[in-house]
């Protein structure tokens, strides 16, 4: 199991949290310019009408794989944690905060426990570790990604401290 380093999170309300893990306007310019090159590069080579098809292929295939990096949604409704189409009631987690870069590094490095739940994208710096307390899940921990960490941790403080105010489903 690896040791935690949280960062305490006040438990203030709030109505919920959510967020789309978008790639960065700086890497769409780096992978679009990296296709762009390689493309450039292939058509040096190709004559008439194939000049044109290095562009035609690369360069939607690099705006969908960038597309595909960014979908990720995390939210907290409805009395649940919502990552991507995983999604975990609030009663089965026993802590939540937010880690600092001792913590994500020690939570996603080489003691990281192997059936913990991740979803980390290296371009957003913030991370939360949602601790759970389910004895029939054998996931121990999840780490996910958040450009506003300590709203997404105070979000599901405040989901599992009100769990009357959350429809069930």
């Amino acid at each position: 199991m690896v040791r935690h380093t949280l960062v305490s999170v006040a438990q203030h309300p709030t109505n919920g949290y959510a967020e789309r893990l978008l790639v960065p306007w700086w890497l769409w310019l780096l992978g679009l310019g990296g296709a762009a090159f390689a493309a450039a590069e292939v058509y040096l080579g190709a004559p008439g009408r194939a000049t044109w098809m290095p562009y035609l292929i690369l360069l939607p295939l690099t705006a969908a794989g960038l597309w595909y990096l960014g979908r990720i949604k995390v939210a907290v409704r409805d009395g649940e944690l919502w990552v991507d189409d995983a999604h975990l009631p609030v009663r089965y987690i026993g802590e939540v905060g937010v880690l600092d870069a001792a913590g994500r590094r020690a939570a996603l490095g080489p003691r990281a426990d192997p059936l913990a739940f991740v979803v980390q994208r290296p371009w957003i710096s913030g991370a939360v570790l949602v601790v759970l307390d389910d004895p029939a899940d054998p996931t121990p921990y999840w780490v996910v990604s958040a450009r506003h960490p300590e709203k997404l941790a105070r979000a599901v403080l405040a989901a599992k401290a009100n769990p009357a105010g959350s429809a069930t489903g």
